[in-house]
């Protein structure tokens, strides 16, 4: 209880901290990096310790990442300052919602199965503005340990070809702490980051930015989605790499 209650403490602290900056940055018509950086401030108190490999694709990019819990957008966030894709009911939730739109956050109705051209729409129009956009194409964090083959009806954003945009597979690596960290089951939202904030030590990150890939070269968003999840999970079968350079402390 104690290490939950200090560990929310720093996180509001860091809240604190950022939200005037990043209304300056505003005032003055530039695009933010305050989100970016509180988010990797939660990610560096929840106890995330990342090491990245490769080189992040900061704008006109698509990210897609395997995912297993709410660090993930931590990791993310903190070593690329993408954008997220993520369902509209989270822009209701108290707080969540309104910190998600700081970070350009393109929030889409996932229920509607019927809704899928709008859905795409948005993240269409999000990727013409220039943002690196990440997505999650597991769609779940149910998998865990293992990568779910991915949805590809979000990528049908990329066709016609938008120029310039590049695909870029992101590889996350928990290690042994993936089945404890990971978010499976009917676990509530607020008990699993409880329960992951009042977890002791470090969590070990690998996080690893694979070569780009181009939209042009692959006939359909399936095929484009089936080489991103082969390039990650290929990532993911590498010996990982020790913990000696961590991104937060760069």
């Amino acid at each position: 209880m104690i290490r939950f209650t200090l560990r929310i403490a720093a996180i509001l602290l860091g809240l604190l901290a950022c939200l005037p900056l990043h209304y300056l940055w505003r005032l003055f018509g530039q695009r933010s990096p305050w989100p970016r950086r509180f988010l990797a401030w939660v990610g560096r108190v929840a106890g995330l310790r990342i090491r990245v490999e490769g080189v992040p694709l900061r704008s006109n990019a698509l990210i897609l990442a395997n995912h297993a819990s709410w660090l993930d957008i931590m990791v993310i966030a903190g070593t690329s300052g993408a954008a997220f894709v993520s369902k509209a009911e989270v822009k209701k939730w108290p707080a969540i919602g309104w910190l998600a739109g700081l970070h350009d956050t393109v929030f889409i109705e996932r229920a509607a199965r019927t809704a899928v051209r709008g859905q795409a729409g948005a993240l269409r129009d999000a990727l013409s503005t220039g943002l690196a956009v990440a997505l999650f194409p597991e769609g779940t964090t149910e998998g865990g340990r293992e990568v779910l083959p991915f949805r590809a009806s979000l990528l049908s954003a990329l066709y016609p070809i938008l120029p310039g945009i590049r695909v870029q597979p992101v590889a996350i690596d928990l290690g042994a702490a993936t089945e404890e960290i990971a978010w499976v089951g009917d676990e509530g939202a607020g008990a699993n980051a409880r329960r992951l904030l009042s977890r002791k030590g470090i969590i070990p990150v690998s996080v690893r930015f694979l070569d780009p890939l181009d939209p042009a070269d692959f006939p359909d968003r399936k095929a484009l989605a089936a080489r991103a999840r082969d390039e990650i999970v290929s990532a993911l079968g590498a010996p990982r790499l020790p913990l000696a350079q961590s991104a937060a402390d760069r």
